[in-house]
């Protein structure tokens, strides 16, 4: 404040100064008790490559870091945060020992693009990464490079926009080595991220895989605030009992899952839960219920922990080397996802799985339910074996690509859809758990045609390659293209001998030999390990 000198002047003046300085003490006093009132900056921690130990090529555990604890004088949420779940919140923590944010750090990974603001949540700290690691990109697009010793919250709304094989950051991870073993490990070590399906989620499902891993947002740039709001009230709303006891087990991440899902607008009844409903790939925000979120995780006790599911691939017959190209139809072999490509001409396939190594963490029963979440039910067929129906055989048939009703409010659009979902879940006789998931990703920009043999089975007629003369889209980091449709030929025994081929490009049919030991043929496919991304804010 500046005080001018003509209050000087005037009569009385210098009773008059007095006046204004005991005012403006008084004034500057209630300011302060005023700003001390505000919510302030959230705490900001430091990543620099001192904290960090190498663990494997690529990949750090972030052991210096440590999160700070709560400062009590500080509220659990800002003032002006009114999203779904606060007034709830505040009633638990007035309530009762429910965890807040302790233990809890969140991880902006978009450079401030998109990120929870520090009034929101007082006592939640943020992550800040150094400037050489920044250069380096460690700050900037998936997660998976770094480990935290914390549970972690995180998020980027970023895509890959350019290059030859543009894709949103979840296609991104189910479709190299590296990020699938990354996003794998994250899940396993308490730490969650939001990332937007940015065009893979619209008019067509372009995932090749459906997963619990991550939490998928329908829509581009934004679209992931309500999610990060929503399992940030969760987090601070598990007693802290329960907090330690599913960090220590590693099950912070499944267990959120659940709640989320569980707790869906379209999801009243263990049924829905147990259906498609309950596990899209992508999640609309307009169907979370925050409220219900943290009534649940605040209600949730140790000893009713669900465990996590945990697959594994017994005898299948997709295989290393299938197609034309004698390319690897195993994506995905993880506890929690498996993932399979249609490469093979058969009509109908077969795996054995079992959920063997699940393991209760409050050694309560379990029993097992395989659903199926999406696919023609007349052709998959799921056998559950045991008591607690912990393997199942699954056999399935080729499927065309179908279509499914998207609601936008009082409007309609459709999906174009080819990949079959089963969810495995194990009951505790208390709660659900989170899904693990088989996929079945069918080659949709492929026509093909089967007719029946003369043993009565459904065999291979032909194949149109040429997605790029219909202009159909593939992903060329999975699958090719070629300008020719094959006729399958068969011996009197009936097995496949070649392929009738004719090019669309000159109109000449040839014959192919399909001999597995003929080498004359080279078909290539996009390594998408290749693709340098680059990624930039989604913002539509």
């Amino acid at each position: 404040m500046t005080i001018h000198n003509a209050a000087m002047g005037r009569s009385g003046g210098y009773f008059q100064m007095q006046k204004r300085l005991i005012l403006l003490k008084v004034l500057c006093t209630k300011l302060i008790v005023v700003l001390l009132s505000l919510p302030v900056d959230a705490r900001e921690i430091l990543l620099t490559k001192n904290d960090m130990v190498q663990i494997q090529p690529g990949v750090w555990a972030a052991s210096g870091v440590e999160v700070p604890k709560p400062d009590e004088e500080l509220p659990i949420v800002g003032a002006q945060n009114t999203e779904d779940g606060v007034r709830l919140l505040r009633v638990f923590k007035g309530q009762g020992d429910i965890n807040g944010f302790t233990g809890v750090l969140y991880d902006n990974r978009d450079r401030g693009h998109s990120s929870l603001s520090p009034n929101l949540y007082p006592n939640l700290s943020h992550l800040k990464y150094s400037s050489d690691l920044a250069a380096n990109g460690l700050d900037f697009g998936l997660a998976g490079r770094v480990i935290f010793p914390a549970v972690v919250l995180g998020n980027s709304s970023t895509a890959m926009t350019g290059g030859a094989a543009p894709r949103s950051l979840p296609r991104l991870a189910m479709t190299s080595a590296f990020w699938r073993a990354a996003t794998t490990a994250l899940y396993a070590n308490n730490h969650i991220y939001v990332y937007p399906e940015h065009r893979d989620y619209d008019a067509e499902d372009r995932f090749p895989v459906n997963w619990p891993y991550m939490i998928i947002s329908q829509g581009s740039s934004f679209s992931d605030q309500p999610f990060l709001n929503a399992v940030a009230l969760t987090l601070a709303a598990l007693p802290r009992d329960t907090f330690e006891y599913l960090s220590e087990k590693r099950l912070i991440a499944p267990t959120i899952q659940m709640i989320l899902r569980r707790n869906l607008k379209t999801v009243s009844t263990r049924a829905d839960y147990l259906s498609g409903k309950a596990h899209p790939p992508a999640f609309d925000s307009r169907l979370i219920r925050t409220g219900r979120m943290v009534a649940q995780a605040a209600n949730l006790r140790p000893e009713d922990t669900p465990p996590l599911v945990r697959l594994r691939v017994i005898d299948e017959d997709f295989s290393a080397a299938a197609g034309l190209a004698k390319l690897d139809e195993r994506l995905l072999d993880t506890p929690a996802a498996i993932g399979r490509l249609w490469r093979g001409f058969a009509w109908k396939r077969e795996l054995l799985i079992t959920a063997e190594d699940t393991s209760a963490p409050n050694e309560r029963p379990l029993t097992f339910e395989w659903r199926l979440l999406r696919g023609d039910p007349q052709r998959v067929w799921i056998e559950p074996q045991g008591a607690d129906g912990r393997t199942a055989r699954i056999r399935i048939a080729w499927h065309d690509p179908w279509t499914e009703l998207v609601a936008h409010g009082k409007s309609f659009s459709e999906r174009r859809v080819s990949r079959v979902d089963i969810g495995v879940f194990a009951d505790n006789g208390v709660h659900d758990s989170a899904p693990a998931m088989i996929s079945i990703d069918f080659p949709e920009h492929q026509v093909r045609r089967y007719t029946k043999g003369k043993d009565g089975e459904k065999r291979l007629l032909s194949i149109d390659y040429d997605a790029s003369g219909r202009d159909a889209y593939f992903d060329p980091v999975l699958f090719w293209s070629a300008a020719w449709t094959d006729k399958a030929r068969y011996d009197e025994s009936g097995t496949l001998s070649g392929w009738e081929r004719h090019h669309s490009d000159s109109g000449i049919t040839d014959f192919v030999s399909h001999d597995p030991n003929d080498r004359t043929t080279q078909y290539e496919i996009g390594n998408g390990d290749r693709h340098i991304p680059t990624l930039r804010h989604v913002a539509e």
